[in-house]
């Protein structure tokens, strides 16, 4: 008998199983084509591993031993929904059903209480960290009643990545919990992306260098504060030649960056929950307006603005490197205080009760946005766990009061050449939002009663007003 089933064998789903019948798990697998099975089960890397094939859903329970765990690993939306309804006459109560796919929260939300009413338990769990994660130890957020994740949680522990001795799983909260932190990595992670996208462009545009020298730069940034995976594959990319053209690979990459939705989510359930997260947004956009390459290339010969060679001539190269470095680790911390603020909000509306220390800490090893930096967040929510903003952490706030003079020098510079900067904008108005003690909202709030009788409230006495601002003038 097999300790877990998984349903689905594209690459994730055969890399998962191949990381637990590494670690001593017996692993049933089915999937809809059979071929995908036989191939994988006659693989060189699957040979000798305590896994089972199996050419039915009937069979693939029948391997498995009770309580039942069956893992799915299909194509989120329809297809996880179809399996499940599959599954629904064959599994008893008290049998367990775990979605490991990038599947949206409110689907999990509705599909753990409706498994709920017939006692089947029911996880849905981010699994972070791409292909060579699944294999090699991914970040995993599982989310889901308490007494599921009991079930699974040896084996989720063992096949998770390990970062300073503790394995990236914890358990996060009921029914959506995990997948709503999965989408909320993800969501920071395009804002991680968009701003180190933003930091090459400013560098290879304003001040002229070579993939050679932005390898050069990235690779001294890994090495101090600004260390993680992402930093990392970019330091890597900028060393990578086309066969084809002997030019740097990148630079033959056309500027069309594509998404499959997890970001596009995570903006829009900021405006639902009421999270202001302007850096996110910012990457979200970037990316749907890369995706009109024909019309920007037609723009440009239409609309233009200044000229970046003869700017060039004025920056200081190794100081805007520099402030380039400050102004990025500056803005990521803007970036993330956004995307906790986000959990913080979402936790207490939905009744998740997330740890955002035990967040950050999962997400120190195995996935995406890994980073030395995730250390200092669980350590500041450590230091208070009511923290309402990450810039308010003793840590943070001088990190980034001593660099927001290098952030605001590198927007007037990328500003000043015509060279688009909205995540880094994005993160330095937040910035200066949060610490603005009277924003110009009460003109706004005089606008909309004037036009709309909203009412509004004063700041010398309570109660709600309206004024007959058109009398006013009669």
């Amino acid at each position: 008998m097999s300790d877990i089933g998984l349903i689905g064998l594209a690459v994730m789903g055969q890399n998962l199983v191949l990381n637990m019948a590494h670690h001593g798990f017996s692993v049933a697998v089915y999937n809809r084509t059979t071929e995908r099975t036989r191939e994988f089960i006659d693989s060189e890397d699957a040979q000798g591993l305590p896994i089972t094939a199996t050419y039915s859903l009937e069979e693939l329970l029948g391997e498995l031993e009770r309580p039942r765990k069956i893992m799915l690993m299909v194509q989120a939306g329809a297809g996880t929904d179809a399996v499940i309804d599959q599954l629904r006459p064959l599994v008893e109560p008290g049998d367990l059903i775990i979605d490991g796919g990038n599947s949206f929260y409110k689907d999990t939300e509705r599909r753990a209480i409706s498994l709920a009413k017939e006692d089947i338990l029911y996880i849905g769990t981010g699994v972070s960290g791409g292909e060579e994660g699944a294999l090699k130890g991914p970040a995993i957020m599982p989310g889901g009643q308490e007494e599921a994740y009991k079930m699974v949680a040896p084996i989720f522990t063992a096949i998770a990545a390990v970062a300073e001795g503790e394995p990236c799983v914890a358990y996060l909260g009921p029914r959506g919990a995990g997948h709503y932190v999965k989408m909320v990595h993800n969501g920071i992670e395009y804002g991680d992306m968009q701003l180190i996208a933003e930091s090459y462009d400013i560098m290879h545009r304003a001040l002229g260098l070579s993939a050679q020298e932005l390898h050069e730069v990235y690779a001294d940034w890994y090495e101090g504060e600004l260390e993680s995976y992402l930093i990392e594959i970019t330091r890597d990319i900028f060393t990578q030649i086309d066969p084809e053209t002997g030019q740097p690979l990148v630079e033959m990459i056309l500027d069309e960056a594509q998404q499959k939705g997890t970001g596009k989510w995570t903006s829009q359930d900021a405006l639902d929950v009421g999270a202001p997260i302007p850096t996110i947004n910012s990457a979200v956009t970037a990316r749907i307006i890369s995706s009109f390459k024909e019309e920007r290339v037609a723009a440009s010969e239409k609309l233009s603005g200044p000229d970046v060679a003869e700017g060039r001539s004025e920056l200081d190269r190794d100081a805007l490197i520099d402030d380039m470095r400050q102004a990025l680790y500056a803005a990521k911390i803007c970036s993330y205080a956004q995307g906790m603020t986000l959990l913080k909000l979402a936790s207490e509306e939905h009744e998740y009760g997330l740890d955002l220390g035990a967040v950050a800490k999962l997400w120190r090893g195995g996935c995406i946005i890994r980073a030395r930096f995730l250390n200092d967040i669980t350590a500041a929510y450590r230091r208070n766990p009511q923290l309402t903003n990450l810039l308010l952490d003793d840590y943070f706030k001088e990190a980034i009061l001593t660099r927001q003079a290098a952030l605001r020098r590198v927007i007037q510079a990328a500003v000043g050449l015509g060279i688009p900067c909205p995540a880094f904008s994005a993160s330095l108005a937040y910035f200066d939002s949060y610490r603005t003690a009277r924003l110009p909202a009460n003109l706004t709030q005089a606008q909309r009663d004037y036009f709309g009788a909203h009412t509004y409230r004063r700041m010398d006495k309570e109660g709600v007003f309206h004024t007959d601002w058109a009398g006013l003038h009669s």
